[in-house]
């Protein structure tokens, strides 16, 4: 498992979400390399689509753009 800390920078979410995210970003790096981001973001999503219903989008990796909208109470 890689160590270190999560740096979060904008949350609307719940805390018991908040820590499922956390929670699967540690299990994703404990399955794939730090550098497969793709698999890394689709293991995320897939696991938050079965949990909290499907629509989620994930985004992982170390340069890059976005600009996305979110349901209240659901981005981290």
């Amino acid at each position: 498992m890689l160590e270190g800390k999560a740096i979060i920078g904008e949350i609307d979410m719940l805390k018991t979400m908040q820590q499922d995210a956390l929670d699967l970003v540690s299990r994703a790096l404990d399955f794939f390399d730090v550098t497969e981001a793709t698999g890394i973001a689709y293991f995320i999503k897939k696991a938050f689509d079965r949990t909290y219903e499907p629509g989620w989008q994930c985004i992982v990796g170390t340069d890059f753009g976005s600009f996305v909208t979110h349901c209240y109470g659901c981005f981290i």
